[in-house]
């Protein structure tokens, strides 16, 4: 009998059209011979709304005009559409969907669910803790300084979590030039800025607040951009390496989804060592994070001492035609189909 499986997309974070994208390449390719598919789109106003027309309407945000008007519009009615299902698959990005929110939803429905969980996918949103998490765990990341945004300012955080007024000479002085500014609670790049002077900084630190409280502060690395994809499949198993290629200095927004001159190279061009440290330290790093599921892990590679660093972990990553998630499997010989085929079926067990 063939299983009900309710592909949840869109939401109210930066990043809904990432994720209306992934949506439709995970219905386009799954095996409707094993389930049947119930699309529920969240629109950018929070609205739920059952969708049954055409999934060609999905990536551009028609889909939207032919929904019910009269279904979701309310999480009450959203909990009504989705607990008829055997088991949700929430291809949601960003805040309220790859953060622990919505996972907590379904456990309290007792509802099956691919990917992480409520704590994993809570820490691993925000950018900060995971780097507290890894530094605990031993594993090598560039150094970095957390920022809050508060009503009269910006204070920075030590490792004790004691505050103190922000002081960019003193961040400038552990830090050094480049640095890279980042929404701590944030994907896809979105409010992501490089620095490399004083004025920059400052700029980047404000354009971050736009998007988040809480602000990260990295050490740039003049680094090779690398991703390993993790699959909860009986045992943790790491796919292999693929390499990225941005079209801009470092792989931003525009550089992921607008900008065709991006490349991802599989298997990375780098060392069969470096392939194979990565590929510990991608599960090492899925197992300090109680990982379930599914997640992406993204490294840096120093050029000039090839030395490896952790950047961060993706607990739903994007399932696009041109994502390196589900490449990066079928390098290795799962398909896109298989692939989709065992998380759905692991989320049952």
């Amino acid at each position: 009998m063939k299983k009900k499986v309710a592909v949840i997309f869109g939401g109210r974070s930066t990043e809904h059209e990432v994720s209306r994208i992934s949506a439709y390449s995970i219905i386009k390719n799954i095996d409707r011979e094993l389930f049947d598919i119930v699309m529920i789109g969240v629109t950018k106003q929070g609205e739920w709304l059952p969708y049954n027309g055409d999934i060609e309407a999905l990536p551009d945000g028609s889909w939207e005009k032919s929904a019910n008007p009269t279904g979701c519009s309310t999480l009450t009615k959203g909990i009504e559409a989705i607990e008829t299902c055997d088991v949700i698959l929430p291809v949601l990005h960003g805040q309220n969907g790859e953060d622990g929110t919505v996972q907590g939803l379904f456990e309290l429905m007792d509802l099956p669910y691919v990917g992480c969980g409520v704590f994993a996918s809570a820490a691993c949103m925000d950018k900060v803790y995971t780097k507290i998490i890894f530094e605990k765990a031993g594993i090598p990341q560039a150094k970095y300084i957390y920022i809050k945004r508060e009503n009269d300012g910006y204070n920075s955080i030590n490792d004790k979590f004691e505050e103190e007024k922000l002081d960019l000479e003193k961040i400038i002085k552990e830090i050094g030039f480049p640095m890279f500014v980042k929404p701590s609670n944030s994907g896809s790049s979105v409010g992501v800025k490089k620095a490399t002077n004083r004025e920059e900084l400052k700029m980047a630190i404000e354009n971050a607040g736009k998007y988040d409280r809480k602000i990260l502060v990295e050490q740039g690395i003049n680094a090779k951009e690398v991703e390993c994809a993790v699959l909860d499949d009986k045992e943790v198993k790491a796919s292999t390496v693929g390499e990225i290629q941005a079209a801009e200095e470092f792989y931003s927004f525009d550089a992921k989804y607008n900008m065709p001159e991006s490349k991802t190279i599989i298997p990375a061009e780098i060392k069969e060592e470096q392939i194979e440290t990565i590929r510990k330290l991608a599960i090492k790093a899925f197992k300090a994070i109680d990982g379930k599921g599914l997640a992406r892990v993204d490294f840096f590679i120093d050029k000039e001492t090839e030395k490896i660093y952790i950047n961060e972990i993706n607990t739903m990553p994007g399932f696009t035609k041109i994502s390196m998630y589900p490449k990066l499997f079928e390098a290795v010989g799962i398909s896109y189909s298989d692939l989709l085929d065992k998380l759905v079926q692991n989320a049952l067990k």
